[in-house]
């Protein structure tokens, strides 16, 4: 079995890393048929980014201080584990947009695409759906799309919806929402595409983050689901991620 290994900084990561790579060999990203992530949840999203052009799957291991999207760690019988470990694929999203520049961007996104406030000036943001306009403005810090395996993340701590694994929708979801007061988000099909059109770009300036990669000032941006990629997550059995989603949905 070919295994290529991502860690994170830590050093207990990057010491477990350099254990298993002399225990159990290395191939390159390109060749891997199964990436083995070291870290947080992180480093999970990291491996699954880096899995974008081969598919190979992503079993991760605990060394963060969450580890959602992570199994827990032991340098014992990992090619029996990896064997017998459970699928889980998802899509990400795919975002489009443009800085008030003119420069265009896109990136990919496993949790989540947020616009975010740059300054002190609270963020006014137009919201469509598949092309109607359904929120004429937002005053807020923010506003996302979480997906499923990300709605546990940044979303929840927004207070948006916890979503089961398999649901076919995403969570559209403030963050401290100024105007209008009472809005608490939506539930999209997970085939729609969404527009976020920033009002007064330049006094109010607004960034978008797909995952970690940022893109500031920016004047408008398209987020729908990707449908050109599926990627795939491994857990050990018992684990898998949509049980840990349910089970979120009852911590108080």
């Amino acid at each position: 079995m070919k295994l290529a290994f991502v860690a994170s900084p830590r050093p207990a990561a990057q010491e477990a890393c350099e254990t298993l790579r002399q225990r159990y060999g290395e191939a390159s990203i390109e060749d891997a048929e199964i990436i083995v992530a070291l870290g947080g949840d992180g480093t999970m999203l990291d491996g699954l980014h880096k899995s974008l052009k081969t598919g190979a799957p992503v079993f991760g291991m605990n060394f963060g201080s969450v580890g959602f999207l992570m199994n827990e760690f032991s340098e014992d019988d990992l090619l029996d584990r990896l064997a017998r470990a459970e699928p889980t694929n998802i899509r990400p999203l795919k975002a489009t947009g443009e800085r008030i520049d003119g420069l265009k961007f896109n990136a990919l996104a496993i949790n989540e695409v947020s616009l975010l406030r740059e300054k002190r000036h609270t963020a006014k943001i137009r919201i469509s759906v598949d092309g109607r306009e359904r929120l004429h403005e937002l005053a807020a810090d923010g506003v996302m799309v979480a997906t499923p395996a990300g709605s546990t993340a940044y979303n929840a701590s927004a207070h948006g919806p916890i979503l089961p694994l398999s649901s076919s929708v995403l969570a559209l979801t403030p963050i401290s929402a100024f105007r209008p007061r009472r809005w608490r988000g939506a539930l999209i099909a997970h085939h729609s595409k969404v527009r976020f059109d920033v009002i007064d770009p330049e006094l109010r300036p607004v960034s978008a983050v797909a995952d970690s990669k940022e893109f500031r000032e920016i004047s408008w941006v398209e987020v729908e689901e990707d449908t050109d990629h599926t990627l795939t997550m491994l857990f050990d059995q018992g684990r898998e991620l949509g049980e840990r989603i349910l089970i979120e949905q009852f911590q108080t």
